[in-house]
């Protein structure tokens, strides 16, 4: 396996970090910021970068736009969630037509998949 962090592709995680869509950056500064259990941001996992990840409650959140349902895509998603989750983490996709749409029900989502991991909010 793998090492879980790989220093080649720090570059470009540091630079999606800046250039985040808008999806990223409404979930990001308006919920998991802030969120009682700490998320990093475009984090580095073996040969792949993560949308959102909490080493606490060994989760990934990705935020999945139109390429994603497409099958390619799918295929690429497949191989890639299977190597995360053998790493024991969880991996919570969520469509970008969801956090446009129904913002406030993938908050309320991720903070029961949250409380799931790691037990209550307090």
């Amino acid at each position: 396996m793998d090492r879980k962090h790989n220093k080649t592709l720090v570059p470009n995680a540091r630079e999606l970090r800046k250039n985040m869509t808008k999806e990223e950056r409404h979930l990001w500064y308006d919920f998991l910021r802030d969120h009682a259990v700490r998320f990093t941001r475009q984090k580095v996992l073996g040969r792949y970068i993560v949308d959102f990840y909490s080493a606490e409650a060994k989760m990934v959140i990705e935020l999945d736009g139109s390429q994603h349902f497409e099958e390619k895509g799918q295929r690429y998603d497949t191989a890639r969630d299977a190597y995360l989750e053998s790493y024991g983490l969880t991996i919570i996709r969520v469509p970008n037509s969801e956090i446009n749409d129904n913002f406030d029900g993938v908050c309320e989502y991720l903070n029961r998949e949250i409380e799931a991991r790691i037990g209550s909010l307090v």
